[in-house]
């Protein structure tokens, strides 16, 4: 072929826009300031900055490299059976009903974000039958960027229900409830089981309540997304209430479960999709379903990651590590929340910032404005997403008070 047969192409495409998040990490890296600060990514860093492998993780790394059983064939398509089981109870209670009268279809997924995925492909086939039209789900706003663009690669159409109340810095539950109350019977609601992503702001038991009452009298579908239980706030139950408040109602549901950040597992992708219905013979209709969209888009799920949760899972001194584990991450993020907040108002910064302390989990919506997110970057090399957004485990004993002095300055000039 010669080089002038290369000079046109079938393909009509231009440039996609790069990725807002990881465009801040690559300017962060290529930044050679020796301050400067990186609170962009969710992903755990110790009190050094640097990636935290669990002591857990470690030990059962050892155990399945020692185990002479273990082989490198496919797993089964909706993945390892002790890994979706275990999970499951996790998540929705080891004796909850749905799981004792096999309500319960499972699939392992490709981390949280094949879970968003696959329970999206899986609605737009087979739709709640109370829709009465094209099938619409509402998510948060703000919201994890993912979300949108899940829904919309599989035909689903994407609204927004209020959420974030950028006066009080917490929830808008009045425009929360209010948007629920206009939806189609048979919309899907994406609710963020905990820690919610990006505000870190969580409605109260009494608020899930009133969301309930709304979502069953409603008809609506909830779709839970649950990627950090037991890093939210080092309670695994605390932090799956909202989940199983709903169970008790009877609820038919679909819960997203990543073990990225409780287990640290980024990059092994480990995560499961649980799809709970009204009766036996429905749910295995279900798991059959996930089972064949799964084969035509990655056959089998990876081994590794799920082989390391199931075991700590499945065995009970393992499991109690873990929990210890997760004590410790979400120790020290509440004592970065603590520690930013008393130098705030040490400084005597400008403005209200007991939204700090009040949030939760991995991210904190600072309340700074685009303008102040630009010129901290600028003059103090701090690397933030332009909505304020910050994840509370880039800060760390030796940067932290450099951090709040950057932002007292912005909130002060910008």
């Amino acid at each position: 072929m010669s080089p002038s047969a290369l000079s046109s192409s079938v393909f009509n495409v231009t440039l996609a826009p790069p990725d807002a998040l990881f465009g801040v990490l690559a300017a962060y890296k290529a930044d050679p300031s020796s301050q400067k600060v990186d609170v962009s990514v969710g992903a755990y860093r110790d009190n050094s900055g640097k990636p935290w492998v669990l002591p857990v993780v470690k030990k059962v790394d050892a155990i399945l490299k020692d185990d002479p059983t273990l082989d490198h064939e496919y797993l089964p398509i909706t993945g390892l059976p002790n890994f979706t089981a275990s999970s499951a109870r996790l998540v929705l209670g080891a004796t909850a009903d749905p799981i004792k009268n096999d309500l319960v279809a499972s699939v392992q997924t490709i981390s949280g974000t094949g879970a968003n995925h696959l329970g999206a492909l899986f609605l737009s086939r087979h739709p709640p039958t109370t829709s009465a039209g094209p099938t619409t789900v509402y998510i948060s706003s703000p919201t994890w960027p993912n979300h949108k663009q899940i829904f919309a690669n599989v035909g689903i159409a994407v609204r927004e229900y209020p959420y974030f109340d950028p006066q009080t810095l917490g929830l808008d539950i009045n425009g929360f409830l209010s948007a629920l109350e206009s939806a189609e019977p048979g919309s899907i609601i994406l609710l963020h089981a905990c820690a919610h992503n990006p505000t870190g702001v969580d409605p109260t038991h009494d608020q899930w309540k009133q969301i309930a009452d709304v979502i069953i009298r409603k008809n609506l579908f909830p779709f839970f997304d649950c990627a950090y239980q037991g890093f939210a706030s080092g309670d695994l139950d605390r932090d799956a209430w909202a989940i199983r408040y709903f169970l008790s109602k009877g609820v038919e549901l679909l819960v997203c479960q990543s073990f990225a950040k409780n287990f640290g597992l980024y990059g092994e992708r480990a995560g499961a999709l649980h799809v709970i219905s009204a009766t036996k013979e429905i749910s295995i209709a279900v798991k059959s379903q996930l089972a064949v969209l799964q084969r035509s888009e990655i056959s089998n799920p990876p081994a590794y990651g799920a082989r390391i949760v199931a075991k700590v899972l499945n065995d009970p001194t393992l499991f109690e590590e873990w929990t210890e584990n997760l004590k410790r991450m979400s120790g020290r993020i509440q004592e970065m929340r603590k520690a930013l907040y008393d130098k705030l108002v040490e400084l005597g910064t400008p403005g209200t910032w007991n939204h700090i302390i009040d949030q939760i989990g991995m991210f904190s919506f600072t309340g700074l404005t685009p303008a102040q997110v630009g010129k901290i970057t600028k003059e103090y090399h701090v690397y933030l997403t332009s909505n304020g957004r910050i994840s509370m485990a880039g800060l760390n004993s030796n940067n932290i008070d450099y951090f709040a002095k950057a932002v007292d300055s912005v909130v002060r000039t910008a």
